[in-house]
C-alpha cells in the first residue's frame, strides 16, 4: 500500500476495538493512535497529522455522526471510514452525505478493511489532515 508509512486515527469508545484494530494495522506497516471518543480525537487532529480516520458511529459524549460533522467542517480533505454494530440504512446515509469514504459494520473483516484501505491509498484519495 505504498513506501511511506501511513498514520490512522482509530477512534472508538470501546477499547477492545482499539486495541484489536490498532494491533492489526500495526501489522499491515500503518503507524496506528486512537481517541476514546470524538472530543479526543479533534484535539488529536489539531495537533497532529493522519491519512484515514476509522471511527465508530455509537460513542457516548459525541457521537461519530457528529464527530464526522465537525471533521468534515475542520479537515474537509479527511478520509473516513465509519463503522458500527448498529447501523441501518438512516444512519449511513447520513455518514456517507457527510463525507464519509465508506461505511462498514461491526465486527469489521479485515478483508474488507484491506479493500476499503486500498482504494484509498491507491486510489489517490489520501490526503493528510495538518
Amino acid at each position: 500500500m505504498g513506501e511511506a508509512i501511513k498514520r490512522i486515527l482509530i477512534v472508538d469508545d470501546e477499547e477492545n476495538t482499539r486495541i484489536g484494530l490498532s494491533k492489526l494495522l500495526s501489522q499491515e506497516g500503518f503507524e496506528v493512535e486512537s481517541a476514546a471518543n470524538g472530543s479526543e480525537a479533534l484535539d488529536y487532529l489539531g495537533h497532529r497529522k493522519v491519512n484515514l480516520v476509522i471511527s465508530d458511529i455509537n460513542m457516548p459524549e459525541m457521537n461519530g455522526l457528529v464527530f464526522l460533522r465537525e471533521l468534515s467542517r475542520k479537515f474537509p480533505s479527511t478520509n473516513v471510514i465509519m463503522i458500527t454494530a448498529y447501523g441501518g440504512v438512516e444512519s449511513y446515509l447520513e455518514a456517507m452525505n457527510l463525507g464519509a469514504y465508506e461505511y462498514l459494520h461491526k465486527p469489521v473483516r479485515l478483508d474488507e478493511l484491506r479493500s476499503v484501505m486500498k482504494k484509498i491509498f491507491n486510489g489517490g484519495a489520501i490526503s493528510q489532515v495538518s
